[in-house]
């Protein structure tokens, strides 16, 4: 018969064991709201209706950490009926392509993909397969394509080029509307974010009807450093992980979509407020960082050939955007905050190890500050 003390001892064993085994949750099933403005049904991008998303994840033998995420902004023919769209630099060290069209002509014509930094070109070069093969692309001879990257080369054997034009192609087959996979997926699978394992995130928020009752969705890729806070708690001090203390550097890809009806000026104008959300959270953009927010409005096309020699949209005036541009504040941020919750413990390329963020000492912190009741 075991002693009473040995049972003790095995239960906390299995106790810990399960401890350790459960699954992550986002930063809202603690009970943690960022912002005034309401989520969407998902909490996620693919709440503005339309947007798919898809993921490939790639964790072979000790030393692939990568992936690609791919978001595709409408279910038509992206390249024949463009989404208006504009890109802000927060911090340009980065190898995003197709940034100087967008910026010129305020629209765009592919699929969005992330990855790490020396797959871009291999993204690119697929997504331009992926456009020249739809129907009724049979004539095109120039396209567009955008990539944004973030570099996990502590976690991953970047420069072994492990992500190939078929998994690009794979991620854009497989993406869907409803819920986004976060933390260690995609894109994420080998970044590092505050000095924690960093990953996608995700997250959205839904106007009321009184000021448009439009949705503002964004979706991040966090690889970056500064002193992590949320909600206004300096978590990164209290946990003493923080730049400066720590060699914390990197980049943040950031992706925001609205079905609000703005032009290019405006869009450009929205992403600014999305890098704010990245301050909210304690990013400080550093030299090392390449920091980059797409957004793009799902309310209207540009076709790519027209009859009329005008293009004529209904836009939203400059005195009604301003609740987007909180919504876009919040929601990056929270998608922020996602990433972290989400991701798990990692060991990679050369035994590299990067810890989770500590979840449970995190929510303790935010309880004693009163942000969860």
């Amino acid at each position: 018969m075991r002693s009473r003390s040995g049972i003790l001892l095995l239960m906390a064993l299995l106790l810990t064991g399960l401890s350790a085994a459960r699954p992550p949750k986002r930063a809202r099933d603690y009970g943690l709201r960022l912002g005034v403005v309401p989520a969407g049904p998902l909490n996620a991008i693919t709440d503005v209706p339309g947007v798919r998303v898809g993921q490939i994840t790639l964790q072979q033998g000790t030393s692939v950490r990568t992936g690609v995420t791919a978001i595709i902004p409408h279910t038509g023919n992206l390249f024949q009926q463009k989404c208006p769209a504009a890109i802000y630099i927060g911090n340009g060290f980065g190898k995003l392509t197709g940034i100087s069209q967008v910026d010129e002509l305020g629209t765009l014509e592919t699929p969005i993909i992330l990855t790490n930094t020396l797959s871009v070109p291999t993204a690119a070069d697929a997504l331009i397969d992926y456009t020249l093969s739809q129907p009724g692309n049979e004539q095109v001879r120039s396209v567009n394509a955008v990539v944004g990257e973030t570099n996990d080369g502590y976690l991953n054997d970047i420069r072994g080029r492990h992500v190939t034009k078929q998994h690009v192609l794979d991620a854009l087959r497989q993406a869907t509307t409803g819920p986004v996979a976060e933390g260690n997926v995609g894109a994420g699978t080998g970044t590092v974010c505050f000095g924690f394992k960093g990953g996608i995130g995700t997250a959205s928020r839904k106007l009321p009807a009184s000021l448009g009752g439009y949705t503002v969705g964004a979706l991040v890729q966090t690889n970056f450093g500064g002193v992590l806070q949320i909600a206004g708690v300096p978590v990164g001090v209290e946990l003493g992980k923080y730049s400066y203390k720590e060699n914390l550097d990197g980049s943040c890809m950031m992706v925001v979509i609205t079905d609000a009806p703005l032009d290019a000026r405006n869009l450009k104008r929205l992403a600014k407020r999305a890098f704010m959300g990245l301050a909210q959270t304690g990013g400080i953009a550093s030299n090392g960082s390449g920091d980059y927010v797409i957004a793009v409005s799902t309310a209207y096309q540009i076709p790519h050939e027209s009859k009329s020699p005008f293009d004529e949209q209904k836009v939203l005036r400059n005195d009604n955007v301003s609740p987007l541009f909180m919504a876009a504040i919040e929601a990056t941020e929270e998608a922020i905050i996602n990433s972290l919750f989400m991701a798990q413990t990692m060991t990679g390329d050369q035994n590299h190890n990067i810890e989770a963020l500590p979840v449970d000492r995190v929510v303790d912190l935010l309880k004693k500050a009163g942000v969860i009741k």
